[in-house]
């Protein structure tokens, strides 16, 4: 699935919604993740805090006429790209949650699918295009270390 600039930029607004009330300069809030819930049936964007209070909602109409059976397969490629790209951009700078927290995708069960993006200022998401080539150089450093 490929969502128009428009669907986009509608999905980045709703999530700027969600934690404007996180941005008011006030003491910390403890928030352990932030639930992404999409909904392919009734094309709505819901997001929700850890006491399942939502924070917003969106109606994202591309998402009711897609009709392939890997929704949430594309919702993971869609939203983490998403979400860097709004990091990148300090959207999340100023909020005043504890980190590390995490935004992540939910099914209607609110079911955790994925972790979408962490938040955190010394962690980092070992992912497949990091390890990519790791076994390799691990042997050829072990069989150097051991030749000398």
């Amino acid at each position: 699935m490929k969502l128009s600039q428009s669907s986009l930029s509608l999905l980045e607004e709703t999530i700027k919604k969600a934690i404007s009330r996180y941005t008011c300069g006030c003491e910390q809030t403890i928030v352990t993740d932030i639930h992404l819930q999409p909904n392919q049936n009734s094309g709505e964007l819901a997001i929700f805090d850890d006491e399942d209070e939502e924070l917003a909602n969106v109606t994202i109409e591309e998402w009711t006429a897609y009709e392939g059976d890997d929704f949430y397969e594309s919702m993971e490629r869609i939203l983490p790209t998403l979400l860097c790209n709004m990091k990148n951009a300090g959207t999340f700078d100023k909020l005043t949650i504890l980190k590390p927290f995490s935004f992540v995708l939910v099914d209607d069960e609110k079911e955790t699918l994925a972790e979408l993006l962490l938040m955190d200022d010394d962690t980092l998401l070992v992912n497949d295009e990091l390890l990519k080539g790791l076994d390799e150089e691990l042997d050829a450093f072990l069989k150097n270390l051991l030749e000398k």
